[in-house]
């Protein structure tokens, strides 16, 4: 346990980053979830934003690096790509 003032005052303030940090990560898995289970395209499509928006501002943030933000919106473009694709195809 701490012994200062300072010090107990840091496990707080890392507690509560620790839980928003874990919030946004599992919210950001959720929908990336959401999006690759079968849904409608249309619906992939507004959700992709949303989820684009909370992935760039994690990456700002710092929760995420910026790279991991790009690669996640990458592959998640690509998915959505595809079965666009496949349902124009039918």
């Amino acid at each position: 346990m701490p012994n200062t003032e300072s010090c107990r005052k840091r496990l707080r303030q890392d507690a509560i980053r620790r839980a928003k940090n874990h919030r946004v990560k599992h919210t950001i898995k959720s929908m990336t979830k959401k999006i690759r289970s079968n849904m409608d395209v249309s619906e992939k499509e507004s959700m992709m934003s949303d989820l684009y928006a909370k992935i760039d501002k994690a990456a700002k943030v710092g929760i995420i690096h910026k790279r991991t933000a790009s690669r996640k919106k990458s592959r998640l473009m690509a998915v959505v790509n595809k079965e666009k694709a496949l349902h124009q195809q039918q």
